[in-house]
């Protein structure tokens, strides 16, 4: 059973145990926390997220078996409204119907990023029957931020909102127009290909890349490309995103030349890392198994290695840890973030849960494996040819990472059909993925 089809449980008829309460509170919250951060992971799996997404299940169980006592102790958590908080109330106040206390979150959406992005996950968790009419009011609403909201979970859901979603692209917030062309390419809107191959040509970086995003997916390249390929390589908020479109859309030609300049920056930068980091992981993307001896050499650099293994993979298919390609012993590496309250850097280390490649083992590796790997056409994704069967299965059995690569590959070979969301509940995936092969 899952919250998919679980039935609301009836109020307690004898005390609830506080402290038990509490515990489920506590853990809803830090629970999704961590979800936040493993439907984005390179290790996660299909399997190991529908673990924590049933760990999430269990205790909003809880919450709700305990009844008022549950959300009164959801309502004292918001004293610190973050995202975790904010989701676990805003689950039991859809679930419950509590227009009130709808609301009041909805208020602090507008105001706090971290509400906003509560009530977004609470939106995608709970089942769409459970949204009817919450979501049509927040399409009509005034405010952007609610109506961006009801954007979100109508792309969660994969449910087209209509008329809403025509209107939100000419709306002069730039945040809702930058959604409206997200949820536009990645539900496969082709009829409304025209108006967001026009947007690309908007002002706003933010709006344009979302522009060029969506209209690779809808068919549209020819305008798309040439827009992505300047952000990626200017290295802006947007060039991630840029980056990873423009070289899975493009011809392997064009391909080749994006990442030829981000090769050619980075060595006018010898030592400056980001650029090298950009280069693998375009490489990586590239799908050209020529540069496999080249991203070894980059395993004797601590601060490329597990990055230039991750890229490895994705081109060859290789599973360092399962193929025993690792290392247990890795060098070491400065804290990130460090314990020097005069540091500046605060961030998490971004290869966080990627293997140690072993350079010594994959060098031995590939003499085994050029022969046949090198002769392969790219671009190869995991070891194969890129292609519908391939990415298929890749979205079934990958990492999220991975799996998130493989959805839009799918999507850019088959233009309007929608994206697959590699961060929905896994029950949902799982019986999406059963009923429509994807």
């Amino acid at each position: 059973m899952n919250a998919e089809t679980t039935l609301h449980p009836t109020p307690p008829r004898r005390p609830v145990v506080a402290v038990v309460v509490q515990h489920h509170a506590e853990e809803t919250a830090m629970l999704r926390h961590v979800r936040s951060v493993l439907v984005r992971a390179p290790h996660v799996r299909l399997l190991q997220l529908g673990r924590l997404d049933e760990r999430i299940a269990a205790h909003l169980d809880g919450l709700a078996v305990a009844g008022d006592a549950g959300t009164a102790l959801l309502v004292a958590a918001l004293e610190r409204p973050g995202a975790g908080e904010v989701f676990a109330l805003g689950v039991r106040s859809i679930e419950q119907r509590d227009a009130p206390r709808l609301e009041h979150l909805l208020a602090l959406g507008e105001v706090l990023p971290e509400a906003w992005r509560g009530l977004a996950s609470a939106f995608g968790w709970v089942p769409a029957p459970q949204l009817q009419g919450h979501v049509a009011p927040l399409l009509a609403a005034s405010s952007p931020q609610r109506r961006e909201l009801a954007l979100v979970a109508c792309r969660l859901h994969r449910v087209d909102p209509g008329a809403a979603l025509d209107a939100a692209l000419a709306d002069p917030d730039e945040a809702l127009r930058a959604q409206a062309l997200r949820c536009a390419g990645a539900l496969g809107r082709v009829d409304l290909r025209h108006r967001v191959v026009a947007a690309i040509a908007d002002a706003a970086p933010a709006v344009a890349c979302r522009a060029a995003w969506a209209a690779c997916l809808l068919g549209e390249r020819g305008r798309a490309l040439p827009r992505l390929t300047a952000l990626a390589l200017d290295d802006g908020p947007q060039a991630a995103v840029a980056l990873e479109m423009a070289l899975l859309a493009a011809e392997r030609g064009a391909a080749q030349e994006i990442a030829q300049s981000l090769s050619a920056a980075a060595q006018a930068r010898p030592g400056e890392r980001r650029a090298l980091r950009r280069l693998i992981q375009a490489l990586g993307l590239l799908g050209d198994p020529r540069f496999v001896p080249w991203l070894i050499e980059r395993m004797d650099d601590p601060a490329l290695a597990r990055l230039a293994g991750e890229a490895l993979s994705w081109i060859s298919g290789a599973d360092l840890a399962r193929q025993d390609l690792e290392t247990l012993t890795p060098p070491p590496l400065s804290e990130s973030p460090s314990d020097d309250p005069e540091d500046d850097d605060v961030a998490l280390d971004a290869d966080d849960s990627l293997p140690w490649p072993d350079p010594q083992r994959l060098r031995r590796w590939w003499e085994r494996e050029q022969s046949q790997l090198g002769a392969a056409e790219p671009p190869l994704f995991l070891g194969r040819r890129r292609d519908v069967a391939s990415l298929r299965l890749a979205l079934a059995d990958g990492t999220q990472r991975q799996r998130a690569l493989a959805a839009l590959a799918l999507c850019l070979l088959q233009p309007g059909q929608r994206l697959f969301p590699v961060a929905a509940p896994a029950w949902r995936q799982k019986r999406w993925l059963g009923v429509t092969g994807l």
